[in-house]
């Protein structure tokens, strides 16, 4: 990988080998021969295309099929970058390269940009649903193994914010964890202990549980499957005191009447387990 393209998935966020390691492994995957291709093409000869959208979206993982051709030896010159919005018909990466080497390329690129370019679609759709409020549409960790960093990636790129990226980074008070502890106070004193300086969200199912949160010193909050008036009498509540997350049943439908009650964020999982894939492909010149 050269360090051109290094330098730009770490500035993406990315782990430039974590990236690598996971295109060598789609590699792997479809086998180290080509049936189809081999018998039809010579080692010599080449060919030229074009990655196009065939539909308007929102186009992430650029980069990331950069590095499928670079493993590949494939040049290659992207048209545009990562959260730019593309039409139908619009070229994102031209590319030119030995026949084999192109149609080796093509599916494992596609994958990812499909799939990656379809997350930013969705995402760029619940934030415009939100625009002109101060919520913003989040994601979960509802993700695909190993896929978590770059779903993740394509909710930023298509305007949305990354909830926790594990279990490590911040803690969640689920409502399992509330009944096994006993309370809401309970679990939250045991993790605040634990961890004096993490960041803890609570969820909460009642309005009760809203109160006992904030009085046990919460200062984040997850408003699981509330209806809008309940969500609306929590920010009351809440009075500013703690930042609200509504989760749970959203749709895009009604994201708006859920963000002007006031909520800091939507929690919206089906971001990264539900997108459809981005209509995008390979055509020869």
């Amino acid at each position: 990988m050269t360090p051109e393209l290094t330098a730009r998935l770490t500035a993406a966020g990315l782990d430039p080998q974590a990236v690598e390691n996971l295109v060598r492994t789609a590699l792997a995957e479809d086998g180290g021969t080509d049936v189809t291709s081999e018998p039809i093409f010579g080692p010599d000869e080449t060919a030229a295309g074009a990655f196009t959208a065939r539909e308007d979206g929102v186009v992430a993982g650029v980069p990331v099929a950069e590095t499928v051709f670079e493993l590949l030896g494939i040049g290659y010159v992207a048209k545009v970058a990562d959260g730019d919005p593309v039409t139908a018909g619009q070229v994102l990466i031209s590319v030119t390269g030995p026949t084999r080497a192109v149609l080796r390329a093509e599916r494992i690129a596609l994958n990812l940009l499909t799939h990656l370019s379809g997350i930013a679609t969705a995402t760029r759709r619940w934030a415009d649903a939100l625009a002109g409020t101060k919520a913003r549409v989040r994601d979960s960790r509802k993700t695909l193994p190993g896929l978590r960093a770059l779903q993740k990636y394509a909710v930023r790129c298509g305007g949305g914010v990354n909830h926790r990226m594990g279990l490590h980074d911040a803690a969640l008070i689920k409502d399992n964890h509330v009944a096994a502890a006993g309370s809401v106070t309970r679990a939250y004193q045991a993790v605040r202990a634990a961890h004096p300086g993490l960041h803890i969200q609570v969820e909460c199912d009642t309005l009760p549980q809203v109160e006992e949160a904030l009085a046990v010193g919460a200062t984040s909050i997850l408003l699981d499957n509330m209806t809008v008036a309940e969500t609306a009498e929590a920010v009351r509540l809440v009075a500013g005191r703690a930042e609200l997350e509504a989760s749970g049943g959203l749709t895009l439908d009604r994201a708006r009447d859920v963000a002007v009650t006031g909520v800091d964020y939507l929690a919206v999982g089906a971001l990264t387990h539900s997108a459809r894939v981005f209509d995008i492909g390979l055509d020869f010149s």
